[in-house]
């Protein structure tokens, strides 16, 4: 038998308390996709981590290509053939796509020299790989998936034979994503060996040969993607059967809580981005906008939640009208009862340099409950913050952990639980399950449908097209900032898609 691309005997790894990585045996065969699942905490990106360098391990074996390595630092792994796209991407924004690529190996003494040699070697990977993406671009003038795209590009110019990706479709649209399961495929038909990290069972049937399971910082079993199912997978990931379909009854709709008018939103350019948006959402009901990212959805939200300032319209709670236009106070909308749960965690929902038990009560801090007279009650916010912890298992459970050393998943529960305990009229939710793993999505879209049978009215954002047609009452499509269509809850995958790409059924039947 051939010798493993990689092989991991015996890795275990603490950090404090936390016991990461528990004995983990791994075999990786060389020129296969071998996913990697389990669930938020579970360990993956850690033992990934060790693999590229970033940790080392307190005990146990690492072998690549069938020979004993000592994986120091992340130099030491691009030496062995190993490359790493990370979740959050590792581009300077302000430089091309050449310069981050070439960033750190420009490869001759003067730097012109260097630069023809990386354009002309970036152009044959590009061709090779179908990774078309123009050199001389600004990353921050790029979308994500094209980002995404240079990440690949540099680790392929450092020579990677194996290439790791942690949760590669968290950012990116449906189509986006399968444009990247194309290009790992051809990586694969190329001999490269490809290690994928992911939480999503439907990609990791789609893409992978090989599936490994972790659950408590172990690999709980091994199974050929073949031979398995998506059943089997959540229950391993888990330790118990998972719902993977959302129960729900029917909707009893009341009176409106929330009513946009003609709702024109421009960016910092000028550029609309919002063109016209009507439409009501009534207490008990869920109402889901669709559409490919990019297509004005998140300026809406923010828009409505008062971080953003509309051009015209009319935006109002309860039948009061929100100042739109001019200086809308977020925290004034909290106190009139609308929470808002936004799309990224990481720049508008959490300040990562927080301990866990300053993020629970961001926002909600001058609350009488966290005051004792003019000052913060300290205990009384830790004891908050328990309760949130246990009622919506958020790992590890110590609220004075900072906020940056919570898997994504459970620093989403952690935005989650905020808003949600506050028992608003009105939640807005963008992505609630982006970067989580099929229990919490389970947990997260159960307290969702709560919600909403208690009365709340809720205003869905999520480009995962199944989990819109899944969790909402009525469906908005927006293309191009409009909104191009409203549907029932049992619309078709087909029709939702026609609209979301700007097509009318008319116009796709003729």
């Amino acid at each position: 038998m051939a010798e493993p691309a990689i092989e991991l005997i015996g890795i275990d790894k603490r950090f404090g308390a936390v016991h990461a990585n528990r004995d983990i045996h791994l075999r990786v065969e060389k020129g296969t996709i071998h996913g990697i699942i389990g669930e938020n905490g579970a360990g993956k990106s850690t033992l990934m981590s060790i693999l590229y360098g970033f940790y080392q391990a307190d005990s146990g074996e690492i072998r690549i290509n069938g020979s004993t390595a000592k994986i120091t630092d992340p130099n030491a792994a691009i030496a062995l053939g190993i490359g790493m796209v990370h979740q959050h991407f590792m581009l300077v924004e302000n430089f091309t796509v050449l310069e981050n690529v070439m960033l750190g190996v420009e490869g001759a003494p003067l730097l012109k020299n260097g630069i023809a040699k990386a354009r002309a070697e970036l152009k044959r990977l590009e061709r090779e790989y179908q990774l078309d993406v123009d050199p001389d671009a600004m990353i921050e003038e790029l979308p994500v998936g094209l980002q995404q795209r240079v990440e690949i590009l540099k680790a392929l110019y450092r020579g990677a034979e194996i290439l790791v990706l942690d949760e590669p479709t968290g950012v990116l649209t449906p189509p986006e994503a399968d444009h990247l399961f194309r290009i790992l495929e051809q990586l694969k038909d190329q001999g490269k060996t490809i290690v994928l990290i992911t939480h999503k069972l439907r990609e990791i049937m789609a893409v992978t040969d090989n599936v490994s399971v972790m659950r408590q910082g172990a690999v709980v079993a091994t199974r050929k993607t073949e031979e398995t199912t998506v059943e089997e997978l959540a229950e391993l990931m888990v330790g118990r059967r998972v719902l993977l379909r959302v129960q729900k009854g029917e909707a009893k709709p009341g009176e409106i809580k929330l009513s946009v008018e003609n709702l024109t939103v421009r960016d910092s350019r000028g550029v609309v981005m919002v063109d016209d948006a009507s439409f009501t959402v009534r207490g008990g009901e869920i109402v889901g906008i669709a559409g490919v990212a990019g297509n004005g959805q998140s300026q809406l939200i923010e828009t409505i939640a008062g971080i953003r300032t509309a051009v015209s319209g009319r935006v109002l709670l309860d039948g009061q009208v929100i100042d739109i236009t001019g200086a809308a106070d977020p925290g004034e909308l909290r106190d009139r009862g609308l929470a808002h749960v936004p799309e990224d965690r990481h720049h508008m929902g959490l300040v990562l340099a927080f301990e866990e038990y300053e993020n629970s009560i961001l926002g909600y801090h001058d609350d009488p409950l966290y005051l004792n007279g003019p000052f913060l009650d300290l205990d009384a916010i830790q004891a908050d913050a328990r309760k949130k912890i246990e009622k919506y298992d958020i790992r590890p459970g110590d609220p004075r952990l900072k906020t940056a050393n919570f898997s994504g998943g459970n620093q989403q529960k952690i935005v989650l639980a905020r808003e949600m305990e506050r028992d608003p009229g009105v939640l807005i939710i963008g992505q609630p399950t982006r970067g989580v793993d099929v229990g919490a999505i389970e947990f997260i879209h159960k307290r969702i449908i709560e919600m909403r049978d208690a009365g709340k009215a809720v205003l869905l954002v999520s480009v995962e097209l199944d989990e819109i047609r899944s969790l909402s009452d009525r469906i908005l499509v927006m293309f191009a900032g409009r909104i191009v269509g409203e549907r029932d809850s049992d619309a078709s995958e087909s029709e939702l898609g026609l609209l979301m790409a700007g097509v009318e059924q008319q116009e796709a039947a003729e």
